[in-house]
């Protein structure tokens, strides 16, 4: 594997003569799918710096090595490979890319699916410069951005925040993962140094517009019966960590009215929100990750820590919803002898793609529909800064974040193929 500093740069671009052939999204795909496979959960656990993610990371700037293209690490761990114009100038860049990170046990696509995409819509860009002769004006740059599904430090899409100062650098650092270790403390291990990370305005500057391809996280397309789709918005969501608190004691010996169990309150809670959501039409609540202290069969627990994701096209709908989960989960706890905290780790507010680089994207592909999305991404960050736009790629099975999320290889190629037609005329502009 390739082993990177921040912002050091491949020197030497590889001959025209010694370029690796065309590759299919499907080829690529299948040389990581022996990558990070969770043989517990099923499917794929790639949190980020984790050795799996590591191991894609180097195959992605092995990747862009063999296609001549010039590949940096910036100070936030982000990759960048880019197909400069002779003259250097990186002004009003074209990006595209997505990110290598899953969540655990997560689907082959979210993620690494826009990365190879990007690859092959590269060489497609590439020959048909050769071919055609376009007078590109434009660098085009493929980004891989670190830790988007914030699977291991609880801040979805943290590279991209970072980059824009989405998020204050401090509270970054001082993420910590389950084990305790801090950002700072494994990003160091992997080179970067915490003094740097931070809003990259002088990168921004260069960015004119973002692409995403990434696999469609919903039936949309399946119903439709079309293989790609242009993305309208990102749904609102935000991430909120819950703490209760109770006593501590003895399985055995301590009477059920004399208890103050924080894990009941906690499943009284769940339900709860359960319930909220169905009341509140277009919302959706999750709790998918929940920490008992001590832990132990035979022992009442003194805390539980649980992570609540809402999602709405509404923002002011969001906040509301939440603070109606926690005044029920003071009353719970309330009732159950036990004290609530909350604090919110993230918020995305709802986006709306950039009008005009959706409609290039539309003029590109007549007969894609316009779907909205409930998933958060990178493009969703980058878009309170420059023009973004999403292509979605059809998911059969309408289910993402799993072992079950599916693309056919024809349609892998023709999202590839949408991809490659979008970015032409950015770059020739």
């Amino acid at each position: 594997m390739t082993t990177m500093t921040p912002l050091e740069t491949v020197p030497t671009p590889v001959p025209e003569e010694n370029r690796e052939p065309r590759s299919s999204v499907t080829e690529l795909m299948g040389q990581i799918a022996g990558t990070g496979g969770d043989p517990q959960r099923g499917g794929y656990t790639r949190p980020v710096y984790s050795n799996a993610e590591v191991e894609l990371r180097g195959w992605f700037i092995e990747q862009a090595e063999r296609r001549g293209l010039s590949v940096e690490q910036d100070n936030n761990g982000a990759l960048w490979a880019w197909w400069d114009l002779a003259s250097g100038d990186r002004t009003g860049a074209v990006v595209t890319g997505s990110h290598l990170d899953s969540v655990p046990g997560g689907g082959a696509f979210d993620g690494p699916l826009g990365v190879a995409s990007a690859l092959v819509a590269f060489d497609a860009l590439r020959d048909r410069e050769e071919l055609q002769a376009l007078a590109r004006t434009k660098a085009l740059v493929i980004a891989v951005f670190p830790e988007e599904e914030g699977s291991r430090f609880g801040v979805a899409c943290l590279g991209s925040r970072l980059l824009t100062g989405a998020i204050a650098t401090e509270k970054a650092l001082n993420l910590k993962d389950q084990d305790g270790n801090t950002f700072a403390e494994v990003a160091s291990m992997y080179g970067l140094d915490p003094r740097f990370m931070g809003p990259a305005p002088d990168r921004m500057a260069q960015l004119g517009a973002f692409v995403e391809l990434h696999v469609e996280q919903g039936l949309g397309l399946g119903e439709l019966n079309q293989p790609v789709a242009i993305g309208g918005s990102i749904l609102g969501h935000g991430r909120w960590r819950l703490g209760l608190t109770g006593q501590g004691n003895h399985a055995g010996t301590t009477l059920m009215e004399g208890r103050k169990d924080p894990m009941v309150a906690a499943s009284r809670l769940v339900v709860a929100i359960r319930d909220l959501a169905r009341h509140t039409p277009g919302a959706r609540a999750t709790v998918g990750r929940l920490n008992l202290v001590p832990g132990g069969t035979n022992v009442i627990a003194s805390a539980v820590d649980f992570w609540l994701d809402v999602r709405h096209p509404d923002d002011v709908i969001t906040a509301a919803l939440v603070q109606r989960i926690h005044d029920s989960g003071l009353l719970v706890a309330a009732e159950e002898g036990c004290s609530l905290t909350l604090s919110q780790e993230s918020l995305s507010p709802t986006v709306t793609f950039d009008p005009g680089l959706s409609a290039r994207l539309i003029s590109s592909m007549p007969d894609a529909p316009v779907l909205d999305t409930g998933a958060g991404h990178d493009a969703g960050v980058l878009a309170g800064h420059l023009p973004t736009a999403m292509i979605f790629v059809r998911n059969p099975s309408g289910i993402s974040h799993s072992p079950e999320e599916y693309v056919e290889d024809a349609d892998a190629e023709l999202g590839a193929a949408a991809l490659a037609e979008s970015l032409a005329g950015l770059l020739i502009d």
